[in-house]
């Protein structure tokens, strides 16, 4: 039942320590709450949501299975101080992705413009019916609640990236976080700006990080899940 992605490009670097971080994150970071108060945080409200999430998560997995192919889909990610975790989620694609996405982009140019701007299509080949409804509404993320558990991510963080994309990004403030299943970006513009704009997103976070900034964040989070514009 589980997919996993199974490229893993080399020579990642490993920025853990405290000797890679930025000038602009410093404030948020050195509070009690980034410390410590923000695990107890993400801890509590996962075990809040675990008797509503866990069911959910049950009767959507069905409704992938329908489609055919593994129900969870595990990619690897760059987490906090760069190391590698998997984040999984409810396959939202077919199970032949990476060659249809080389097909595509192959055969058009605006696609292939459009991704190397964004990591992200509009109108993605790849996506299966059940796979768009999940991710507009955002479903698809929710086993990365156990990645939160974890400790691999955080409940409010930047948008974890894959290892090949770490060339991508220009920033530090996100090797300093741990990454999460909703943020700055994921409430913004995500579905119309670049993929450098995450670096801007991350270290206003990093400045800004409190606890009133991720209860903030979900709240805008629910109203972004309720207009279902995820992609």
């Amino acid at each position: 039942m589980l997919q996993h992605a199974t490229k893993r490009p080399s020579g990642v670097t490993d920025f853990g320590g405290d000797d890679f971080g930025a000038a602009e994150s410093r404030v948020g970071m050195s509070g009690v709450y980034a410390r410590h108060g923000k695990r107890v945080f993400d801890l509590a409200l996962c075990l809040a949501a675990a008797p509503v999430a866990a069911p959910l998560v049950a009767a959507l997995s069905v409704a992938v299975r329908l489609e055919g192919g593994p129900v969870f889909y595990g990619q690897r990610r760059l987490g906090r101080g760069g190391r590698e975790f998997t984040c999984w989620k409810l396959r939202t694609m077919v199970c032949d992705a990476d060659e249809r996405l080389a097909l595509h982009l192959a055969a058009d140019p605006r696609a292939r413009a459009e991704w190397e701007a964004t990591q992200k299509l509009r109108n993605d080949p790849r996506v299966t019916r059940f796979g768009r409804f999940l991710r507009t509404s955002s479903l698809d993320e929710l086993p990365q609640l156990w990645n939160v558990m974890k400790g691999e991510m955080s409940l409010v963080g930047p948008r974890p990236f894959t290892p090949d994309q770490s060339g991508l990004y220009h920033g530090r403030s996100y090797y300093r976080l741990r990454p999460g299943l909703t943020g700055y970006w994921q409430v913004g513009e995500r579905n119309g700006t670049s993929f450098a704009q995450r670096a801007v997103d991350d270290a206003r976070y990093a400045r800004e990080l409190s606890l009133w900034t991720d209860l903030r964040t979900i709240f805008k989070t629910v109203r972004v899940v309720l207009r279902g514009t995820g992609c």
